[in-house]
């Protein structure tokens, strides 16, 4: 089954582009550790996956652009078609003049209702060329205008004309120090609304992924592009097809089924968080070995501290003993901060595969109570190996991880919004203060739910 891919704003597009890149270098990479059939087999289930066929052997992405300035579009257009592996359909992207001025409500009143028809038609077309649809994958982000404002407004327009499709929100979570004065504002608006149409919402956060090129990757100069890279690279790692159950002869057939299935059992937890091991430089990659045992162990403290990369893990964290008092756990977890969970998702690419023991994953004690340990842990396996790793792991798990991050952004808007400031630029679209006091009540709920579990 088929994904489209809707690339919203700067951020939205330069991510996209990168993730149609890294896909496809895996795509005609050649791994000889697995099968001629099998690795046919793979291939045949990315293209279906993520790309039509205009003529046998160019590739065209399933994707849709939009923008409102055309500068972005334009370059992710000649990008794509330089690489000379894939590109986009050139009548699959919608771009104007003038930009949202970083303003939410001026995306989402504005620019949305105002070319809604453009927009729907061009996904209407992208959907008809797929056999069998799947569901969306909005890339935006939440600081700016026309990512959160805009993006926001076409999800809610894909979840009215799309009901039956599952949709996924990959969100890209601002910079702590902050890009935008107002991004708070513009953050909270595109969360709350998001909650309440999207299937679920899979969050990177910039200053966890600026870590990891500086510390793993050891760039001396991170750009957008590396960051960008980063992500594609962590997005690819699970979107890429892999057997869903022990045994299975073929690759799953509805990812963001399969995904949603697995990670999302209430319609009240919904926000989702990605991880992946190794990564590292191609310079280090060339001196390191790796073994199921040592990346899983890793990975499974990067779950309980919750650690964003496998440096500087927090090692002292453990879970709560079997048996305590509910209160005594959450006590335990606001002093050890430790990271429950309600469900994972672990997807293992490479050589002997199916000698991982996941054993560490399944304990009681890393979930919820209501949820049983054997049905929140979900794996995902192929011998063929990612990339340019040998043996590689992620992550995708719906837990405590962003607690912090949504109730740091919540007080500081909060704190804006207290006294006034900037509230009128958003009055003037037609966002009201009591649109605020909404956005405000479903997030303190978010945070309330994840803070009990």
């Amino acid at each position: 089954m088929s994904i489209i891919t809707i690339q919203l704003g700067q951020c939205g597009n330069q991510i996209g582009r990168e993730l149609f890149d890294a896909i496809c270098t895996d795509l005609h990479s050649t791994h000889g550790l697995c099968s001629k059939k099998e690795n046919e087999a793979f291939q045949a289930t990315c293209k279906e996956r993520f790309f039509s066929e205009e003529k046998p052997g160019v590739l065209v992405a399933r994707a849709v652009l939009a923008d409102m300035e055309p500068k972005v579009i334009g370059q992710t257009l000649s990008m794509a078609s330089r690489s000379g592996t894939w590109k986009y359909d050139h009548q699959s992207h919608f771009c104007q003049k003038q930009g949202s001025g970083n303003n939410w409500a001026n995306g989402y009143c504005v620019h949305g209702p105002k070319h809604k028809e453009a927009v729907m038609n061009l996904i209407q077309k992208e959907a008809e060329k797929c056999d069998r649809l799947s569901g969306f994958l909005t890339v935006m982000s939440m600081a700016g205008g026309t990512g959160s404002g805009l993006g926001t407004f076409v999800t809610e327009s894909l979840k009215d004309a799309y009901p039956t499709s599952f949709l996924l929100n990959h969100i890209i979570w601002p910079y702590g120090t902050g890009e935008v004065i107002v991004q708070n504002y513009n953050s909270v608006l595109t969360l709350s609304h998001l909650y309440q149409s999207s299937n679920a919402l899979l969050v990177h956060e910039n200053d966890a992924i600026h870590k990891i090129c500086a510390q793993l990757m050891n760039i001396k100069q991170i750009s957008f592009r590396d960051v960008n890279q980063v992500i594609a690279h962590q997005l690819g790692s699970v979107f890429q097809p892999a057997y869903s159950s022990e045994g299975a002869t073929q690759y799953s057939r509805s990812p963001l089924g399969d995904l949603m299935e697995a990670l999302v059992p209430h319609p009240e937890f919904k926000m989702l968080g990605l991880r992946n091991i190794p990564q590292m430089s191609e310079n280090s990659l060339a001196y390191s070995t790796f073994a199921w045992p040592g990346l899983l162990k890793h990975l499974r403290q990067m779950l309980i501290a919750n650690a964003k990369m496998e440096e500087g893990i927090d090692w002292q964290v453990r879970p709560p003993v079997p048996g305590l008092p509910a209160s005594k756990k959450q006590s335990l977890n606001r002093t050890a901060c430790f990271n429950t969970s309600i469900a994972n998702l672990v997807t293992l690419r490479g050589k002997d595969v199916q000698s991982a023991d996941l054993g560490g994953f399944q304990e009681p004690a890393l979930y919820t109570s209501w949820l049983n340990a054997q049905d929140a842990l979900t794996v995902w396996k192929t011998p063929r190996a990612f990339n340019k790793y040998e043996k590689s792991a992620s992550l995708v798990s719906n837990s405590q991880f962003l607690l912090k991050p949504v109730d740091s952004i919540v007080g500081k808007a909060w704190k804006m919004f207290a006294s006034k400031a900037y509230v009128h630029q958003y009055t003037k679209f037609g966002i009201e203060e009591e649109d605020f006091l909404d956005c405000f009540t479903v997030l303190e709920q978010v945070i309330a739910s994840y803070t009990n579990l």
